[in-house]
């Protein structure tokens, strides 16, 4: 019945010219032809294609049919038929107007979801090259319209990231990052076999804005596979060369952009970013440079001329932008970034001006969140030595500087800790090697003062700031031992008055404060313990808070383990005092002898 519905119709249709068709016989022939493939007569219905008197009407309204017969394709349900439904879609794209049919295909592939996406792109990709290689103008046009498309549905699929879920490549991303680019090289020739044409001026700002895409997604986030002789293994590692070399052939080698994304505001202007693709752009340019940098990835573009605090300063606007995502690969790849850079510095060789530009305050606020935020243990760690590796390039006043900054912004306890124990380390050289004016005199006291204090005083959570203040106690216990009062080389004694009422007897009260209340708190734990066990939980209550709901004895042994911390603190707190008595008690006694 559908089969003679569509003859009937292509009859009517023959004795007609192209312009007379009806909206009415466009819908009637999609609808007949959609029913021929739904009950089984593609062979009648190929016939009906190939037919030579048919082709005026194919042409104008084959693509109709287009949708039926790939969803055909997908379901793949009567293998016998898949011969005569691929002759079918290859036909209609040789015979159908060509911007009808590229409208159809980009519909078809922005329908799908999940494991679809793949499954239709890798279907639809050469025939759509195909019909766009057709259309007699306006390419570029045509040619970013796909690719926006088709990225946009990219950029749905998870990435993988092992090696077993790349080689399993469940979502097909692998397959059409490959796809991909095989669907773009005729484009990229295009542009280079005449460069004068205005038409492909406009085809090449589409392929690099296409190029900047791919970049960001799926490279941003990828990880690649450990580097082998046989490259052909990662397929991200191929798609990001093929797009390395793209930029290349179009005129975007890796130094321009890489060197003037400074200056990207006048470089692009032109592309007409806007402010969420300007963003896009920042994120696509830093997974570019880790490619260059780190991959090893056209490196071999750059001029080898260029220092490394000149490559240091271009890639730490990247790092920080890896730093403000919050994927725990992206902040992997920030971390390697700068590794890479900082290590091509000697030591102690970063001028302090450095950290007039913002990145390069940035960066170190940005490794102390993943210090502190990032839930994967081996990142944390690796935050913390790329914080130490970047003190340690820098020169004593960027030291001093960094840590003022990291004092007044942190807000954690233990990076506060880590910061004073390098302030120890650099008092230490100061003594034992060359006299450091920002680790000695009037510019240390200035430090001491953010040091040796209480946040809040004696109301300070001293459990809560426990690693800080132990390393405060221990700072201060190593300058009365190291520095002579006679001496004074650090300005500790000039200003012991001040630290003594600022933070050793607000200490004092704070942990009187402190322990009285967790004594008190085990009394009545202990007491409410017997009421307790026939629920098998019980509530405290420490510091206004109440710890979260556990076993009676596992509370007891939380407050047991705070009053210990308390008592530790106050046994360096009274060690402190004891060298400062006896080291004042001794000065005296030589200025008597003295006279």
């Amino acid at each position: 019945m559908a089969v003679e519905e569509l003859q009937s119709i292509i009859k009517r249709c023959q004795i007609l010219e192209e312009h007379d068709f009806k909206e009415e016989d466009f819908g009637l022939f999609q609808l007949a032809g959609q029913r021929c493939i739904e009950d089984g007569h593609i062979n009648q219905l190929l016939e009906i294609i190939q037919d030579e008197k048919n082709k005026t009407i194919i042409k104008s309204m084959g693509w109709n049919l287009v949708g039926p017969v790939v969803r055909c394709l997908l379901r793949g349900r009567e293998e016998d038929k898949r011969e005569e439904c691929f002759l079918i879609f290859d036909l209609l794209v040789k015979l159908c107007n060509p911007k009808e049919l590229l409208l159809g295909l980009l519909e078809l592939i922005e329908e799908p979801s999940g494991k679809q996406i793949s499954q239709i792109i890798l279907l639809l990709l050469q025939p759509l090259q195909t019909v766009i290689q057709k259309l007699p103008n306006n390419k570029a046009y045509s040619v970013g319209l796909a690719l926006s498309t088709l990225w946009s549905q990219l950029s749905l699929l998870p990435v993988p990231h092992s090696e077993e879920q790349i080689q399993a490549d469940d979502y097909g991303l692998c397959q059409c990052c490959k796809a991909l680019i095989e669907f773009t090289k005729p484009f990229v020739e295009e542009v280079i076999s005449d460069k004068e044409n205005k038409e492909n001026a406009k085809l090449k700002d589409e392929l690099l804005k296409f190029c900047f895409k791919g970049l960001k997604c799926p490279l941003l986030t990828a990880q690649f596979l450990e580097q082998s002789e046989d490259v052909g293994n990662d397929p991200f590692r191929c798609f990001a060369s093929e797009i390395i070399g793209f930029l290349s052939k179009i005129g975007h080698p890796v130094p321009q952009i890489i060197l003037n994304h400074g200056r990207k505001k006048r470089t692009w202007d032109y592309l007409e970013f806007e402010e969420e693709e300007d963003k896009q752009l920042a994120e696509s340019v830093a997974s570019l440079t880790y490619l260059v940098f780190v991959q090893g990835i056209g490196i071999d573009q750059l001029p080898m001329v260029l220092s490394p605090s000149y490559l240091l300063q271009l890639n730490m606007e990247h790092i920080e932008v890896f730093l403000q995502r919050t994927e725990q690969s992206v902040y992997s790849k920030g971390l390697e970034l700068l590794e890479t850079s900082l290590l091509r510095l000697e030591d102690n060789s970063l001028c302090y001006q450095y950290l007039e530009i913002k990145s390069f305050l940035a960066v170190p606020q940005g490794l102390v969140k993943v210090m502190t935020l990032c839930p994967i243990e081996t990142l944390r760690k690796k935050g913390l030595s790329m914080l130490q590796l970047f003190i340690d390039k820098l020169d004593s006043q960027g030291k001093y500087t960094l840590f003022r900054c990291l004092l007044n912004t942190s807000n954690h306890s233990g990076v506060e800790a880590f910061v004073i124990q390098n302030i120890k380390n650099q008092i230490d050289l100061s003594f034992k090697k060359t006299y450091n004016k920002w680790f000695a005199g009037a510019q240390l006291i200035s430090l001491l003062d953010l040091v040796l204090s209480l946040p809040e005083g004696a109301e300070t959570d001293l459990l809560q700031n426990s690693d800080r203040i132990m390393a405060s106690l221990n700072l201060l216990r190593y300058l009365v031992i190291k520095d002579n009062e006679d001496d004074n080389q650090t300005g500790l004694w000039t200003e012991l008055g001040k630290i003594e009422n600022n933070f050793l007897k607000p200490l004092h009260i704070g942990l009187n404060m402190s322990k009285a209340h967790y004594e008190a708190e085990i009394k009545n734990s202990q007491q409410n313990n017997q009421a307790s066990m026939c629920k098998g939980v019980c509530s405290v209550t420490v510091g206004g808070e109440e710890i979260p709901t556990m076993p009676p004895e596992m509370q007891l042994k939380v407050l047991h383990s705070a009053l210990f911390t308390f008592d530790l603190i106050e046994s360096v707190l009274a060690r402190v005092e004891e060298l400062i008595e006896i080291k004042s008690k001794s000065t005296s006694e030589e200025n008597v002898g003295i006279k």
